[in-house]
């Protein structure tokens, strides 16, 4: 990866976590869970609203957390809104990939997608739970 790459990429992040995008609580929402890292104590709420056509009409966030897991739960919140739940869920297993360090067979996201910003991630094992914790949230409100 490129230095321009790499410093773009930390832009996003940085952009991201001090001025998220779809914080607050829907109004209304039919989904919702909370997410807690207790290793550096982020925490978070996601609440979105899944229409009857399984279209993620609305989402976001609210909490409080590292630069890492306010910026994963900000991005995440802007590729999920207007997707159905099916691709979504393709979007969360090509995420975890992607921070796993193992992107080499994505099915949606590729290297121009903001979500790429959090690749570096998978160099650092203790981090890899602040840029899940949103996804996790979402998997989780999935079931309820």
């Amino acid at each position: 990866m490129n230095d321009l790459i790499k410093e773009l990429y930390q832009e996003i992040i940085l952009d991201h976590g001090q001025d998220p995008r779809n914080f607050g609580e829907c109004n209304p929402h039919n989904k919702s869970a909370d997410g807690h890292n207790p290793l550096c104590g982020d925490n978070l709420k996601l609440t979105f609203f899944v229409n009857q056509d399984d279209i993620i009409e609305d989402i976001k966030f609210t909490g409080e957390g590292c630069a890492i897991s306010l910026a994963s739960a900000s991005l995440m919140t802007e590729k999920l809104k207007g997707l159905e739940i099916s691709v979504a869920e393709e979007i969360f297993k090509d995420f975890a990939k992607l921070v796993s360090g193992s992107s080499d067979d994505l099915k949606i996201l590729n290297e121009e997608d903001s979500l790429y910003a959090l690749k570096g991630v998978g160099g650092f094992p203790m981090r890899v739970k602040c840029a899940t914790m949103a996804w996790h949230a979402f998997k989780e409100a999935l079931k309820n």
